[in-house]
């Protein structure tokens, strides 16, 4: 392990500059997952095979748009400025250092010296000043960074190796977004190049290159011999031992795991719970479980059209609903029911079960009680002449066939109290569609951000405003001043404890108002063969680093 470089003084990484420099004002309730043990010694050579689930991207480049299949890829080649480390901490990759000013609203990054992007450009301030402004420029329709960075007003140039960000307001989970691979920073030459070339293959300083992309078949990795950059918590330095990493998209978790099984591939993700469960005793397999940070799985409802505009109606939606056996019998033990907005990760995940206790009585009552009091021929409720009908899109491209299982349980169980839950399975891009076009009462969004500040993003009114790429987070089209005022004054607030308080009052309005129904932490698993050493997960959002990787005999 090699030693991180020097950042801040222990006092200013621990409580922050007056408050407001908290390298990570909230730590990790646990550890992430560890990485499966490495035994013997390294060996440079042989490509890794890995055969991915995840929707194949439309666009390398995880500035434009920024979903996690983007991620998944981008973490082999492009690196961000600061990582996290097991325990939560934020740790020093291209910056080495960072310290913000008393009133949070500047905040000063020092670069390595001694890093290249692969086509010979330099890692300097001005290669993070215009990544920030293409991740801000409405034509590069980003949504994830986008939405991350909207506290920064601008990144001046101090010098080559000094950037300050100038901030509209403080943000105390700067460092936090940062951290992500959709902040990742690319070769300015790189992105002059159009959007066009650059989705095709990014440039970054990463440890290996993208040397080509066969659409709907693969994406080849080739080592960056020229590597220097591991963030502080690597195992080793210099390049990869790899040589080469082939990165297939094989949308079928059968063939995913018959191939892993066959020795055709290295690496699986998304397998099925109930494949988990067989490696679980199949010696040449190993399990990597990685939940990840940010918000749990979860079903949104749309309070802000009919019927969800009336509390009485989502209350008794989530009382009609019975989730906690199919979660039982479809995952094997590889999920735990969630009761709270936030992944188990975090440790100011806020929950209470007896919001979510099934009360079929009670869920009939409420809408008796709405004025949902008559039912068609089919035994749904009827009001004005309008049936009550859930429109439920579902990705086929994000959800795995248990948790589209779960989702006809959800449906069954709904329309015993008299919802008509209508599921429709799309790809991903007309679920995005069907989501910028509101043609939906419910939906299964999943959303990753390191920390609890996601919950600004997904919750706070102004995310119902579209991100220039045109997805809005807040899918609940949740509007409440107290929620906005409770999370806008978290995110400015830098004392732990304060902190925690705030994002759990918030968490307390949005759970007893009845805008989503939890479900389990975000599965992020993956199979590995055993020939596969030294491989882990990012403790950042969860994403496979195969930098530490090799192939043993």
């Amino acid at each position: 392990m090699r030693a991180a470089p020097v950042t801040t003084s222990p006092n200013v990484r621990r409580l922050g500059i007056a408050g407001i420099a908290v390298v990570s004002t909230i730590a990790l309730a646990g550890c992430q997952a560890a990485a499966p043990e490495a035994s013997g010694e390294p060996v440079s050579g042989g490509t890794l095979s890995y055969a991915s689930g995840d929707a194949e991207p439309t666009c390398l480049d995880p500035h434009v748009g920024g979903n996690y299949p983007q991620a998944l890829l981008a973490g082999q080649f492009l690196e961000s400025l600061v990582s996290r480390d097991d325990s939560g901490e934020i740790i020093p990759w291209l910056a080495e250092s960072w310290t913000a000013a008393d009133d949070g609203l500047t905040w000063e990054f020092t670069l390595r010296d001694d890093v290249a992007f692969t086509d010979g450009t330099p890692l300097d301030a001005e290669a993070v000043k215009v990544n920030v402004e293409h991740l801000k420029d409405p034509a590069t329709q980003s949504s994830t960074g986008y939405l991350a960075l909207g506290k920064v007003d601008r990144v001046d140039v101090v010098s080559d190796q000094v950037a300050r960000f100038v901030m509209s307001s403080p943000d105390s989970a700067l460092l936090e977004s940062l951290s992500q691979p959709w902040l990742a920073i690319e070769s300015p030459a790189g992105l002059a190049r159009g959007m066009d070339e650059n989705c095709q293959a990014p440039i970054g300083t990463g440890p290996f290159v993208v040397d080509e992309w066969v659409k709907q078949d693969r994406v080849s990795l080739v080592r960056n011999d020229d590597y220097t950059s591991p963030p502080a918590d690597a195992a080793h330095e210099g390049p990869a031992y790899l040589d080469a990493i082939d990165w297939r998209f094989v949308p079928d978790a059968a063939s995913r795991y018959a191939a892993l099984q066959g020795g055709q591939v290295d690496v699986i993700d998304n397998p099925q719970p109930d494949t988990i469960a067989a490696a679980k005793s199949n010696d040449a397999l190993t399990w990597l479980d990685a939940p990840r940070p940010g918000a749990a799985n979860r079903i949104e409802l749309n309070s802000g059209q009919a019927p969800f505009d009336d509390e009485r109606v989502r209350e008794a939606f989530i009382r009609a609903v019975e989730v906690d056996d199919g979660i039982d019998s479809l995952f094997f033990g590889t999920a735990e029911r969630s009761y709270s907005p936030l992944s188990s990760v975090e440790a100011v995940a806020y929950s209470d079960d007896a919001l979510f206790e099934h009360d079929l009585d009670r869920a009939n009552a409420l809408l008796d009680e709405a004025g949902w009091t008559e039912r068609d021929a089919d035994g749904y409720r009827v009001k004005d002449g309008v049936r009550l009908t859930l429109r439920f899109p579902v990705s086929t491209n994000q959800s795995i066939p248990a948790e589209q299982s779960l989702f006809e349980q959800v449906q069954a169980t709904a329309g015993e109290a008299g919802f008509d839950v209508v599921i429709e399975l799309l790809d991903l891009s007309s679920w995005y569609g069907a989501l910028a076009a509101h043609e939906y009462e419910i939906v299964s969004a999943p959303y990753t951000k390191v920390g609890p500040d996601v919950l600004r993003i997904l919750y706070h009114s102004d995310s119902i405003t579209p991100a220039p790429s045109g997805y809005f987070a807040n899918l609940a089209q949740l509007d409440d001043p107290e929620v906005d005022s409770l999370l806008t004054d978290a995110a400015s607030t830098s004392d732990a404890d304060s902190r925690a308080e705030l994002y759990e009052r918030a968490q307390q309005l949005i759970l007893g108002g009845y805008y989503l129904l939890p479900l389990y932490d975000q599965q992020n698993s993956f199979l590995l063969s055993t020939s596969v050493q030294g491989a882990r997960a990012m403790p950042t959002v969860s994403t496979p680093t195969f930098y530490d990787a090799w192939l043993a005999d």
